[in-house]
Protein backbone atom coordinates (compact mmCIF):
# COMPACT_ATOMS: atom_id res chain seq x y z
CA UNK A 1 0.00 0.00 0.00
CA UNK A 2 1.38 3.37 -1.00
CA UNK A 3 1.59 6.06 1.69
CA UNK A 4 0.19 9.54 0.90
CA UNK A 5 2.77 12.17 0.15
CA UNK A 6 3.85 14.43 3.03
CA UNK A 7 3.38 17.38 0.70
CA UNK A 8 -0.41 17.01 0.65
CA UNK A 9 -0.79 18.26 4.27
CA UNK A 10 1.59 21.13 3.40
CA UNK A 11 -0.52 22.18 0.44
CA UNK A 12 -3.66 21.89 2.54
CA UNK A 13 -2.00 23.97 5.28
CA UNK A 14 -1.25 26.74 2.80
CA UNK A 15 -4.79 26.58 1.42
CA UNK A 16 -6.28 26.81 4.90
CA UNK A 17 -3.93 29.66 5.79
CA UNK A 18 -4.83 31.56 2.64
CA UNK A 19 -8.55 31.11 3.28
CA UNK A 20 -8.10 32.15 6.92
CA UNK A 21 -6.15 35.20 5.80
CA UNK A 22 -9.10 36.18 3.62
CA UNK A 23 -7.57 35.61 0.21
CA UNK A 24 -10.03 35.58 -2.64
CA UNK A 25 -10.24 33.20 -5.49
CA UNK A 26 -11.39 29.66 -5.88
CA UNK A 27 -10.08 26.58 -4.16
CA UNK A 28 -6.61 25.40 -5.09
CA UNK A 29 -6.29 22.70 -7.68
CA UNK A 30 -5.76 19.33 -5.99
CA UNK A 31 -2.23 18.02 -6.11
CA UNK A 32 -0.95 14.58 -5.27
CA UNK A 33 2.53 15.68 -4.28
CA UNK A 34 4.88 18.62 -4.26
CA UNK A 35 6.88 18.61 -7.49
CA UNK A 36 10.63 18.44 -7.05
CA UNK A 37 12.33 21.52 -8.48
CA UNK A 38 14.68 20.93 -11.40
CA UNK A 39 17.09 23.43 -9.88
CA UNK A 40 17.21 24.35 -6.19
CA UNK A 41 16.27 27.96 -6.97
CA UNK A 42 13.48 27.30 -9.45
CA UNK A 43 10.47 29.34 -8.38
CA UNK A 44 7.27 27.27 -8.42
CA UNK A 45 3.74 28.61 -8.42
CA UNK A 46 3.51 28.35 -4.62
CA UNK A 47 6.83 30.21 -4.30
CA UNK A 48 5.65 32.95 -6.67
CA UNK A 49 2.37 33.22 -4.78
CA UNK A 50 4.22 33.61 -1.48
CA UNK A 51 6.55 36.22 -2.97
CA UNK A 52 3.61 38.17 -4.38
CA UNK A 53 1.77 38.01 -1.06
CA UNK A 54 4.86 39.13 0.84
CA UNK A 55 5.55 41.94 -1.65
CA UNK A 56 2.05 43.29 -1.01
CA UNK A 57 2.38 42.74 2.76
CA UNK A 58 5.81 44.38 2.90
CA UNK A 59 4.58 47.40 0.93
CA UNK A 60 1.90 47.78 3.62
CA UNK A 61 4.55 47.38 6.33
CA UNK A 62 6.53 50.24 4.82
CA UNK A 63 3.40 52.44 4.79
CA UNK A 64 2.85 51.72 8.47
CA UNK A 65 6.54 52.36 9.21
CA UNK A 66 6.56 55.68 7.37
CA UNK A 67 3.47 56.89 9.22
CA UNK A 68 4.85 55.53 12.49
CA UNK A 69 8.12 57.41 12.04
CA UNK A 70 6.15 60.59 11.34
CA UNK A 71 4.07 60.23 14.50
CA UNK A 72 5.90 58.11 17.11
CA UNK A 73 7.68 59.85 19.98
CA UNK A 74 9.28 57.05 22.03
CA UNK A 75 12.95 56.70 20.96
CA UNK A 76 12.92 52.90 21.35
CA UNK A 77 9.78 52.58 19.25
CA UNK A 78 11.26 54.87 16.59
CA UNK A 79 14.51 52.83 16.54
CA UNK A 80 12.59 49.57 16.12
CA UNK A 81 10.41 50.97 13.34
CA UNK A 82 13.44 52.41 11.52
CA UNK A 83 15.16 49.01 11.71
CA UNK A 84 12.04 47.24 10.41
CA UNK A 85 11.83 49.75 7.57
CA UNK A 86 15.48 49.21 6.55
CA UNK A 87 15.22 45.41 6.67
CA UNK A 88 11.95 45.20 4.80
CA UNK A 89 13.04 47.69 2.13
CA UNK A 90 15.90 45.31 1.29
CA UNK A 91 13.63 42.25 1.43
CA UNK A 92 11.12 43.96 -0.85
CA UNK A 93 13.78 44.59 -3.50
CA UNK A 94 14.92 40.95 -3.27
CA UNK A 95 11.40 39.54 -3.56
CA UNK A 96 10.51 41.76 -6.50
CA UNK A 97 13.70 40.65 -8.25
CA UNK A 98 12.93 36.98 -7.68
CA UNK A 99 9.42 37.45 -9.03
CA UNK A 100 10.86 39.04 -12.18
CA UNK A 101 13.33 36.12 -12.51
CA UNK A 102 10.49 33.61 -12.15
CA UNK A 103 9.26 34.75 -15.52
CA UNK A 104 6.09 36.25 -16.88
CA UNK A 105 3.84 33.25 -16.21
CA UNK A 106 4.77 33.01 -12.49
CA UNK A 107 4.54 36.75 -12.02
CA UNK A 108 1.19 36.87 -13.89
CA UNK A 109 -0.24 34.01 -11.82
CA UNK A 110 0.86 35.75 -8.64
CA UNK A 111 -0.55 39.06 -9.84
CA UNK A 112 -3.97 37.46 -10.43
CA UNK A 113 -4.17 36.52 -6.75
CA UNK A 114 -6.45 38.75 -4.66
CA UNK A 115 -4.28 40.25 -1.89
CA UNK A 116 -6.95 42.41 -0.27
CA UNK A 117 -7.71 40.07 2.62
CA UNK A 118 -4.16 39.35 3.81
CA UNK A 119 -4.11 41.97 6.52
CA UNK A 120 -5.98 44.78 8.12
CA UNK A 121 -3.27 47.30 7.23
CA UNK A 122 -5.77 49.85 5.87
CA UNK A 123 -7.73 49.78 9.13
CA UNK A 124 -4.49 49.92 11.10
CA UNK A 125 -3.26 52.92 9.12
CA UNK A 126 -6.58 54.69 9.71
CA UNK A 127 -6.38 53.90 13.41
CA UNK A 128 -2.81 55.20 13.57
CA UNK A 129 -3.70 58.40 11.72
CA UNK A 130 -6.62 59.04 14.09
CA UNK A 131 -4.73 58.25 17.30
CA UNK A 132 -4.30 61.19 19.70
CA UNK A 133 -0.64 62.16 20.12
CA UNK A 134 -0.48 60.62 23.60
CA UNK A 135 -1.65 57.25 22.21
CA UNK A 136 0.40 57.02 19.00
CA UNK A 137 3.20 54.82 20.35
CA UNK A 138 0.76 52.31 21.88
CA UNK A 139 -1.45 52.21 18.77
CA UNK A 140 1.59 51.86 16.51
CA UNK A 141 2.85 48.89 18.51
CA UNK A 142 -0.61 47.27 18.41
CA UNK A 143 -1.01 47.78 14.65
CA UNK A 144 2.53 46.69 13.85
CA UNK A 145 2.42 43.60 16.06
CA UNK A 146 -0.78 42.35 14.39
CA UNK A 147 0.67 43.03 10.95
CA UNK A 148 3.95 41.26 11.70
CA UNK A 149 2.18 38.21 13.20
CA UNK A 150 0.42 37.77 9.85
CA UNK A 151 3.76 37.94 8.02
CA UNK A 152 5.26 35.32 10.33
CA UNK A 153 2.29 32.99 9.79
CA UNK A 154 2.51 33.31 6.00
CA UNK A 155 6.26 32.69 6.16
CA UNK A 156 5.85 29.56 8.32
CA UNK A 157 3.41 28.14 5.77
CA UNK A 158 5.91 28.82 2.96
CA UNK A 159 8.71 27.04 4.82
CA UNK A 160 6.46 23.96 4.87
CA UNK A 161 5.04 24.15 1.35
CA UNK A 162 7.63 25.98 -0.75
CA UNK A 163 9.91 24.33 -3.30
CA UNK A 164 12.63 26.93 -3.84
CA UNK A 165 15.46 26.69 -1.33
CA UNK A 166 16.16 30.41 -1.44
CA UNK A 167 12.48 31.38 -1.05
CA UNK A 168 12.09 28.93 1.84
CA UNK A 169 15.26 30.35 3.43
CA UNK A 170 13.88 33.87 3.10
CA UNK A 171 10.56 32.70 4.57
CA UNK A 172 12.38 31.16 7.56
CA UNK A 173 14.23 34.44 8.13
CA UNK A 174 10.96 36.39 7.85
CA UNK A 175 9.32 34.10 10.39
CA UNK A 176 12.20 34.51 12.86
CA UNK A 177 12.53 38.28 12.44
CA UNK A 178 8.80 39.05 12.59
CA UNK A 179 8.34 36.79 15.61
CA UNK A 180 11.24 38.55 17.37
CA UNK A 181 9.79 41.96 16.45
CA UNK A 182 6.41 41.02 17.92
CA UNK A 183 8.11 39.91 21.15
CA UNK A 184 10.07 43.17 21.31
CA UNK A 185 6.89 45.17 20.68
CA UNK A 186 5.18 43.35 23.56
CA UNK A 187 8.14 44.22 25.81
CA UNK A 188 8.02 47.88 24.76
CA UNK A 189 4.28 47.94 25.49
CA UNK A 190 4.84 46.39 28.93
CA UNK A 191 7.67 48.83 29.70
CA UNK A 192 5.51 51.81 28.75
CA UNK A 193 2.87 50.81 31.31
CA UNK A 194 5.32 51.12 34.22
Amino acid sequence: MRRPSAAVPSVLLVAVLLVAAGCGGGPPAPTASRPAPAVADTTSGIDALFLAMMVAHTAQTLEIADLGLDRATDPEVRTLIAAVRATETDELATMRGWLREAGPSAAAAAARHDHTGHSDAAAGLARLRAAPAAEVDRVLLDVFAAHQRTAAALARAQVTAGTSDRVRDLAARIDRSRTAEVALMAKLRADSRR
